[in-house]
């Protein structure tokens, strides 16, 4: 009895010893630069994207965020509790590194470039979390934000739940006989439409929630006029909350080009919160859910979706 007590306090040791090595050696990143990072300490991190915050809450981090930008809106503590960094295509080296970090998370697209360059010459690891509007793409930013912080099985009891909501979201999807064709609609510009082509939050959402995207001849955003939206033939339009500065149904409906459209005969204006609907954090599956049901209210009947994420414990 002596000797296994022996031999299990030898053994705990070892594993004791094994893990502070790798600790003090640190955590390897490989980033959205295409460059592997060591982080050594993340008990001062600055998160810089809304989703890459959205999901530190979630693994029960929000004790080591010591900033945050203003796309941080979920949960409302983040930006109520944590100093704000600003916005994240208009962050301040200063801002930054004036809170003393020892870890820098940065949605890839945050800028300008003078600041992320200033940043990854600063002294303190700075990795840039991929954007990739899919759902592999959503999986593995949780398990890289989880694993820069150190909490692989956090990341992935995350990703598991994440995983299980775009599975019901798939099965809901499957139900759609013939696909609607939406435009997602940014703001109107002089009486011209701000509209979303291939490779963004806003197509993905939209194929995800069983949908088609009305334009299809262009990646990303592009100003269009009246005769490109009547081409196109949305029957919905989508846009989202923006405060004051929000686009407005009737402003929609009056407009000539979607004057012409479905859209304004059917009254088909749609509007949700920004980061749930293109944030593609935790919340995506159910946010993809709530579009669906709005654009096709029958699904809505006999919808069995409840999110794994609310019922899942990933904080510990």
């Amino acid at each position: 009895m002596t000797f296994c007590r022996t031999l299990a306090n030898f053994m705990l040791t070892g594993t004791l010893a094994l893990a502070s090595s790798v600790h003090a050696a640190g955590i390897t990143v490989h980033d959205a630069r295409n460059r592997d990072v060591t982080v050594a300490d993340f008990a001062r991190t600055v998160s810089i994207g809304g989703a890459i915050t959205e999901i530190l809450y979630a693994l029960g981090l929000e004790s080591r965020l010591v900033g945050v930008d203003t796309t941080s809106l979920y949960p409302a503590a983040a930006l109520h509790d944590k100093p704000n960094v600003g916005y994240m295509r208009q962050i301040s080296a200063e801002g930054v590194l004036g809170l003393n970090p020892t870890l820098i998370l940065a949605i890839q697209g945050s800028g300008p470039r003078e600041t992320m360059d200033i940043l990854e010459t600063a002294k303190v690891p700075l990795v840039l979390v991929p954007e990739s509007f899919s759902e592999e793409g959503l999986i593995e930013k949780i398990k890289l934000v989880g694993h820069a912080m150190g909490v692989d099985a956090r990341a992935e009891c995350l990703s598991a739940a994440v995983g299980a909501d775009l599975k019901q979201l798939r099965a809901l999807r499957a139900k759609v006989a013939k696909p609607v064709r939406v435009m997602f609609v940014m703001s109107l510009q002089n009486g011209r439409a701000m509209v979303a082509g291939h490779k963004t939050a806003a197509d993905e959402i939209i194929q995800l929630a069983g949908a088609a995207n009305a334009v299809d001849d262009y990646d990303g955003y592009k100003v269009i006029g009246d005769e490109a939206i009547v081409a196109a033939k949305p029957e919905f339009v989508l846009s989202i909350e923006r405060g004051k500065d929000s686009l407005q149904a009737d402003a929609v409906y009056a407009h000539p080009g979607f004057a012409l459209t479905p859209v304004a005969a059917n009254k088909s204006f749609i509007t949700m919160d920004g980061l749930y609907l293109l944030g593609f954090g935790p919340r995506t599956a159910a946010a993809a859910r709530d579009l669906s049901v709005k654009l096709y209210p029958a699904l809505a009947d006999g919808d069995a979706f409840a999110s794994a994420l609310s019922a899942a414990n990933c904080r510990q």
